[in-house]
């Protein structure tokens, strides 16, 4: 269980990454007239990624959920898959990149690097790392949790995010 502890820290140390670029990226587009769109649901975004990492090893210790190789390991693969495919949008949107929705006028939308296969490639890992972090050490309940959860979220964070762009390409197209 240390090992599973060391690697949801991991997985902690790199959301906190992410917050770091987040806002740095956040004063990039904001300088250039960028404008945020879903504040309201940003909160329960960070609520539910924090009670991911916080729910796997409570899971894990509280529950005593065993370690089982074969799924496991598969997991964890799952996992570093997520992590590749998240970095991979981080480096494909540049500055543009932020875990809140804000758009810059007068930038082409980005059809680059995983978004010319997915319309939201993030949330695909986002969606994976979530089922597959708790599935690493049997975390079953956490896992199923956060997905239902997370699919909820994705209901009002997606359109919110397709508004903004479409706005923005509105905008653009009058200018």
């Amino acid at each position: 269980m240390i090992w599973y502890t060391a690697l949801v820290l991991a997985v902690a140390a790199e959301r906190l990454a992410e917050l770091v670029l987040a806002l740095r990226n956040a004063r990039w587009s904001l300088a250039r007239g960028g404008t945020e769109a879903g504040r309201g649901h940003y909160p329960v975004m960070v609520a539910l990624h924090t009670g991911l990492l916080v729910a796997c090893l409570a899971e894990v210790w509280l529950a005593g959920r065993p370690f089982a190789p074969r799924s496991g390991w598969a997991m964890v693969a799952v996992v570093a898959a997520a992590q590749g495919l998240r970095w991979w949008c981080v480096r494909t949107l540049g500055y543009r990149w932020n875990t809140r929705v804000i758009v810059v006028p007068g930038l082409p939308p980005v059809t680059g690097g995983p978004y010319r296969l997915l319309r939201h490639p993030n949330y695909v890992a986002v969606a994976a790392e979530g089922a597959a972090l708790p599935l690493v050490h049997g975390a079953w309940v956490t896992a199923v949790l956060f997905t239902v959860f997370n699919a909820a979220l994705m209901t009002v964070r997606i359109p919110c995010e397709d508004s903004a762009l479409a706005r923005l390409a509105g905008a653009d197209a009058r200018t």
